[in-house]
């Protein structure tokens, strides 16, 4: 302690000495282009805080020391740094950075400059999500890509994420985006055995690994990816070594969470008051009730069960990483262990990491390069959403029932409903993976503009899951249950172009790129599950008594690509593009294995016309659209084939048909047209894009139910079309520049989704859930009787009789379904405020959904004015007791199910607005930091999801139950699914 007041001291007399003296320095700052003055140049002595701006006649005044290095910074201008070297008068001229005008996008095979872009395609930096404590990477993407929706959908730690590009694009297949990291496809899917919580095997990857991220969202963009490109692709680009002396960085944060939300339930008093008026409103006798189900109505205790299933979390991450190099070979090396305990009790979540990224340079005609990442995650997992074993369902335990039970000391085993308590004592639920994600590349120039690259990667990924239940869990009793399984997935990807650039003068910019590629994916499982262990010491497989189940498959599919694209532009404001894909998949029949994905765009810079070009105001605008066709083909690998599978009886094995074939199965395929407008006005001051987009798939790759006396549950068939359109607007500010900086960036997203043909099916969801899939409707849209309230002279719960009729009847089977709801959004967006003021920075990041609706399933269960005996939320309190009452809540009749039918009665508005995340920095200056030879260092504190505004009185309004594997029809379905974390860490990050 005495040391580090020691160095305090030091560092506070040698900043005071410093200051003792100290020099006026005074001048003026013009553009190198014209001499013009500028206005809001930064002037600021180096490594401190010390600085001011240029007035608007680019003059500046400020006082320094005599030896201080000024840096000259503007946006758009190279920033300079003048020794002072005793000078009084200083003046400068700023360079336009052509490197900051020119940005680079990322694209399929390729980059491409963003003034020269024809389609769409989002940007995130990497340094944006970078140290927010997720451990997925898609949810840090979440409000800061214009029409990109991402449903986080639980909280459980490493669940499952969805995301929606310009709107579901399928109704059987997936709707998830392509991922491409460094050039190379990699597994995406939900893992995981069916009856445990799906695996997102995105959480595998490191956000501070990330360079950008770009999401190709129109056809122009993504159609060079094919039959894979129709939900849109993610391109993930890693962080790569830079030319220079090694830089040392050190990143650590700490944290802990809370839940967004815990819902109140009936404390003893009420719950005993509602259940025995209950019973009195049925003339049963409410003591005998009780008693009959093992209650005591007499009972003196009081237990929060709703708060049992959380605890506080804590976060902690650590980061070494060393980037360098000289002209001839570069590194990036990256070591990460982050550890998570989640708000649910008995989950977390442990990732440790590598990565190793090399670039090296032959000769002057010879590059190469490799990627390697390595990665070992473990997740300690909870039921799904169904299981009486999730923690969340402990809500439903009277409160009149104590958690520890005061005969045995024990936690209690006479609960009304199961106490999922036992099973976090006395049960694991792990799930521990090792992959390895890496690529390697070579680069030969074959003639000074033509370019052959050749680039191979795998991804290798071993899932091991192992579950135990103990001898006194409801599941494992009375002997212990273990369930082992293993997934081992090997995606192996070859992508091979030529790639040709050509300039004339500045009036022809060609740029030809050919290639092929090719996927091979294999995955294997197998599982086992027994009973009958010695002890609860004894948690192995090995030990148990009896096997009751084993099981083992393989799968494996291909794709083979041909690929071709041309860019095109004539005096630098004329702007084509074209490419063609054609696609070979083994998912498909043998008649229609390949599929020919087509897309052209143009663009027009129209600030490059000389009746815009000197404009004062507009400084950009292109004009830009674009047509192609993509496809999908996410389904299962041997769909248009008759399969078998193996069975047994009397010990006797044989062969059991289990699909039913189709050899006409074919892509489904997505037709696209985009228009844009990206401008910028004010020397670029204010940027953004304006879009517009249809989109329509047809051929659906339909999954129809078929009657049970078929012998077969469904088959996959080409049948149904699907329509999207919508509008897509981005503005980018700086509202600020100088010593103090303000910039905002706002997107917002319209989209309408509607199903235009199924070929006259109906697709139903779940029995107790309303979502289906109709022809002319949106998808999964809510379907059911829709809710009327309460009788004021009876109590009686109300429904409507047809849809638009204000006729009302109290005889739920009576009432006609109807459309009760949509759980699509109208619009989502984000809005991203950045300040910065003498080493101080400050990110605020708000998202919003809006238009959406939610159905509350639990609600069957948890807010049915006392049905049965489950315990009750808080808003049973105003039920309906006397005539005259006018209330939502019916009459509580036990038993009765008054009001307890599927219905709208737990539809609700799932609008939100969410603060996302807060980042609070400030950076030392460097005089103070270089004296412990230290280069820099960034404190922050930061909050994610720290506020959530909305009328959703469930746990959260993000949902996408896991019970029903987040099918398309089951969209926006809350069934005990746990909160969002709300999350608070501290951070710092060093430079060594």
């Amino acid at each position: 302690m005495n040391r580090i007041l020691l160095l305090i001291f030091c560092v506070m007399l040698l900043s005071s000495s410093a200051w003792a003296q100290t020099v006026v320095v005074s001048g003026r700052v013009t553009s190198g282009a014209d001499g013009t003055p500028l206005p809001g140049v930064t002037v600021l002595e180096k490594g401190t805080t010390n600085g001011v701006t240029t007035d608007n006649s680019g003059d500046y005044r400020l006082t320094v020391a005599p030896n201080a290095v000024l840096q000259f910074r503007l946006v758009g201008m190279v920033t300079q740094e003048v020794p002072l070297n005793g000078r009084s008068t200083l003046n400068v001229q700023l360079q336009s950075d052509e490197k900051q005008l020119e940005e680079v996008v990322v694209v399929g095979y390729g980059t491409q400059l963003k003034q020269e872009l024809t389609g769409n395609v989002a940007q995130i930096s990497g340094e944006a999500i970078a140290n927010i404590p997720s451990p997925s990477l898609e949810s840090a993407l979440q409000g800061r890509a214009a029409g990109v929706y991402i449903n986080q959908g639980s909280g459980k730690l490493g669940s499952g994420v969805n995301i929606r590009i310009r709107g579901a694009a399928s109704v059987s297949a997936s709707n998830q985006p392509l991922y491409v990291v460094d050039g190379i496809p990699i597994t995406s899917s939900d893992l995981g055995s069916t009856n445990l919580e799906p695996l997102n095997p995105i959480a595998d990857i490191n956000p501070n690994d990330i360079e950008s991220i770009e999401i190709l969202k129109d056809a122009s963009a993504a159609a060079i990816y094919g039959s894979r490109a129709s939900n849109g692709v993610v391109i993930i680009t890693t962080k790569r070594g830079k030319a220079g002396k090694t830089n040392v960085a050190f990143n650590y944060y700490t944290g802990f969470s809370k839940p967004t939300k815990i819902r109140k339930f009936l404390n003893a008093a009420e719950y005993i008051e509602l259940f025995s008026e209950a019973a009195v409103n049925v003339g049963l006798d409410p003591e005998e009730e009780f008693s009959f189900f093992g209650l005591d109505i007499n009972s003196p205790y009081d237990e929060n069960w709703a708060e049992e299933p959380f605890e506080t979390g804590s976060v902690s991450q650590y980061e070494l990483s060393l980037n360098g190099g000289n002209e001839k070979t570069r590194f990036y090396i990256n070591g990460n262990y982050n550890t998570t305990d989640g708000i649910i009790i008995g989950n977390e979540f442990d990732r440790a990491s590598g990565r190793l990224n090399i670039d090296h340079s032959i000769s002057d005609r010879f590059r190469m390069g490799t990627n390697i990442s390595l990665i070992r995650t473990l997740n300690k997992r909870v039921s799904d959403d169904n299981a009486f074993s999730n923690p969340i369902q402990l809500n439903a335990i009277p409160p009149i029932q104590p958690k520890i039970d005061p005969e045995t000391g024990e936690l209690n085993r006479r609960t009304f409903y199961y106490n999922n308590l036992i099973d976090q004592r006395d049960g694991f639920n792990d799930a521990l993976t090792y992959r390895t994600i890496s690529a390697g590349f070579l680069e030969f120039d074959l003639l000074p503009n033509l370019q052959f690259r050749t680039e191979h990667g795998i991804d290798f990924l071993n899932l091991q899951e192992e579950l135990y239940l103990g001898r006194l869990t409801e599941d494992g009793g009375p002997t212990g249950y273990g369930y082992n399984a293993q997934f081992t997935s090997i995606n192996y990807n070859t992508n091979n172009t030529l790639n040709y650039n050509t300039q004339l003068n500045d009036i022809h910019k060609l740029n030809f790129l050919l290639g092929f590629s090719y996927q091979d994916a294999n995955s294997r499982s197998s599982s086992v599950e027994a009973r009958g262990f010695p002890s609860d010491r004894f948690k192995k497989i090995a030990s148990a008594s009896r096997i009751i189940s084993g099981s083992s498959t393989g799968t494996n599919y291909v794709f083979v690509s041909y690929f071709t694209r041309a860019n095109y532009v004539l005096n630098e404001r004329y702007l084509f593009s074209g490419s063609v894909r054609v696609d070979g998949s083994s998912r498909f029949g043998s008649g229609n294995r390949f599929g020919t994905f087509p897309a052209v765009s143009a663009g027009w810079i129209m600030t490059g016309e000389d009746f815009l070009r000197d404009n004062p105001t507009l400084s950009f605008l292109k004009l830009r659209a674009s047509y192609g066709l993509t496809g999908n083909a996410e389904i299962s690998n041997f769909a248009p084939l008759g399969l078998y599978s193996a069975a047994a009886y009397e010990e006797e094995s044989g062969l059991v048909p289990t699909s039913l074939p189709n050899p006409d199965l074919r892509w489904e395929k997505t037709k696209q047209f985009d228009i844009g407008l990206d401008y910028g006005f004010f020397n670029d001051r204010i940027t953004g894009e304006i879009d517009y987009y249809i989109k329509n798939t047809e051929d659906l790759l339909l999954e129809l139910p078929l009657p049970a006396t078929n012998g077969y549950s469904s088959i996959t068939k080409n049948i149904g079309k699907l329509e999207n359109k919508g509008f897509e607007f981005v503005i980018n500010t700086q509202n600020l520049v100088g010593a103090f900086t303000w910039s905002t960036n706002f997107n917002i997203a319209f989209n309408r989704n509607k199903v235009t043909d199924l070929g006259g099916n109906t697709i139903f969801g779940n029995s107790r859930g309303l979502g289906q899939i109709r022809e002319g409707e949106p998808m999964a849209v809510f379907w059911g009787p829709k809710y009327a309230g309460v009788d004021p002279d009876n109590g009686d719960a109300l429904y409507y009789v047809r849809a638009g009729s204000d006729e009302t009847t109290s005889n739920y089977s009576l009432a006609q379904s109807q459309r009760v709801g949509n759980p699509n959004p109208k619009a989502l967006g984000g809005f991203t405020n950045n300040f910065a003021y003498k080493g101080f920075d400050l990110n605020v990041l708000m998202q919003f959904v809006t238009g959406n609706d939610v159905f509350n399933m639990a609600g069957f269960f948890q807010s049915v004015n006392g049905d049965f005996f489950d315990n009750q939320t808080k808003d049973q309190l105003r039920r309906w007791q006397k005539p005259g009452d006018i209330t939502d809540v019916p009459q509580a009749r036990l038993y009765e199910a008054n009001g307890g039918g599927r219905s709208s009665r737990w539809v609700q508005d799932g609008s939100f607005l969410r603060i996302n995340n807060v980042n609070l920095g400030y950076k030392i200056p460097e005089s103070m930091i270089n004296k412990i030879r230290l280069t820099s260092v960034r404190v922050y504190v930061q909050a994610t999801n720290l506020a959530t505004f909305t009328d959703y009185d469930g746990y959260d309004p993000e949902v996408n139950t896991t019970y029903f594997g987040r099918s398309n029809v089951m969209l926006g379905h809350d069934f005990y699914t746990p909160p969002l974390a709300k999350t608070f860490t501290f951070g710092v990050n060093i430079g060594l």
